[in-house]
């Protein structure tokens, strides 16, 4: 018998790591910790506690969790993601600055870019970055103070993905750090620090969590130069999530990756319901109107398959008809009707027509005019996103039913 150590598996640290008995009382489950300081047994002598905006028993606790899923080895927990997206940026250090983002980017950071971060100095290009991008159109975009690449992978909302080593090496070969906001695939899926990225960021609301009940962000790192900077950041900016928040977060995650399974698993099969029924009914014009990155005819699906987590790559099996990415789904609708996006979501009654994403139940929304609303609408259409465009976070109902749903409203949107 091999007696040799082994990592524990992602499944055993997201149920471990950061939870452990009480040991005042031997509960098996942390309890919250509301308290706002620590008593001291002499000046400066603490527990590792002096006041909750520092550090809380609960944060520490979920920030070692999510640090250990996404194989690094700091974590820092923010009131929301737009908190620690705005707290990242302050890694830019003095003086004015330039950041290369994506032009596919989230509504809510394209806002940030473009109308707060440019009051302190901070310029942003947005720039495709899809797939393997040449160095060259990154060459042409850099700027002599650019000290920060940005993406998302995938995209919000059309699902591009980039390759992410690729970026890596031309943000390090230019003195510069890669930022990957990980939000849609969560650490089950895929782990950018292990691709080479610098820092990867997390909306806690969406899949970590995972039960639409708590809004935070969290930010990983390897490197402790960016750990010290950040953690001084965090105390000194005070954006930090509650205890409670911190409690019901940790607990979420200990079920990620059961979660992630079953949505990956739910959205491949609606995808291909689309692909099929859709295209034959007329509901969608081309299998290529479902963006999908789990999809074998999508664009750089080699770079996502290169670029899934260790353990999702080893339980892969027959890979042709593609494989699960996550719950995030969008379709863009035929045409052939007007405003038929619009009309298909106010016929959904299991998906929910709301914003955000990641929990157990099944949300649809109309990028258009919801959270991508702010960006100008020649960018949007350029960008793809168009008005009938539908994003679709896939929950973990049972499958059958949500076809169900779809299909009624499409054939009710259609046949009109």
């Amino acid at each position: 018998m091999d007696n040799a150590q082994t990592s524990p598996s992602f499944a055993t640290r997201a149920i471990h790591v950061g939870s452990t008995p009480d040991e005042s009382t031997g509960a098996v489950i942390p309890p919250i910790s509301l308290s706002t300081t620590y008593a001291q047994t002499g000046v400066g002598n603490h527990k590792g506690f002096e006041y909750s905006r520092s550090n809380n028993p609960n944060r520490e606790a979920l920030e070692r969790q999510i640090a250990a899923l996404e194989n690094g080895k700091y974590g820092f927990a923010f009131a929301s993601g737009s908190a620690a997206a705005s707290t990242l940026l302050h890694l830019l250090g003095h003086g004015p600055s330039h950041v290369i983002s994506i032009d596919d980017v989230y509504g809510g950071t394209s806002r940030y870019f473009t109308h707060v971060a440019s009051l302190l100095g901070v310029q942003t290009s947005f720039v495709p970055l899809e797939g393997t991008v040449e160095e060259a159109v990154i060459a042409s975009n850099w700027k002599k103070h650019t000290k920060m690449i940005w993406v998302e992978s995938p995209t919000n909302p059309t699902m591009k993905i980039v390759n992410i080593p690729h970026l890596a090496r031309i943000a390090h070969s230019r003195d510069a750090i890669l930022v990957v906001d990980n939000t849609f695939l969560s650490p089950y899926y895929s782990n950018p620090l292990d691709l080479g990225a610098d820092v990867v960021l997390h909306s806690v609301s969406k899949y970590i969590n995972g039960h639409s009940d708590v809004i935070m962000g969290v930010v990983v790192t390897k490197h402790q130069h960016l750990a010290e900077r950040l953690r001084f950041f965090q105390n000194a900016i005070g954006s930090v999530p509650s205890a409670f928040d911190c409690w019901l977060a940790q607990r979420g995650a200990k079920t990620l990756h059961l979660r992630a399974e079953r949505h990956g698993e739910n959205a491949l099969k609606l995808a291909h319901y689309f692909a099929t029924e859709g295209v034959k009914r007329g509901w969608v014009k081309s299998k290529h109107d479902i963006l999908y990155p789990g999809l074998p005819w999508n664009a750089n699906y080699d770079i996502m398959m290169e670029q899934m987590s260790k353990h999702v790559k080893a339980n892969n099996g027959d890979v042709s008809l593609g494989v699960p990415t996550g719950g995030m789904l969008s379709v863009s609708f035929s045409d052939s009707v007007s405003e038929a996006g619009e009309k298909i979501l106010e016929r959904l009654t299991l998906f929910s027509l709301a914003e955000s994403l990641g929990g157990v139940e099944s949300l649809a929304e109309l990028p258009s005019k919801m959270t991508h609303a702010g960006i100008p609408k020649a960018l949007r259409e350029e960008l793809g996103i168009n008005q009938n465009l539908v994003r679709f976070s896939v929950g973990v109902e049972d499958y059958q039913d949500l076809e169900n749903d779809i299909r009624r409203a499409a054939e009710d949107v259609y046949a009109s």
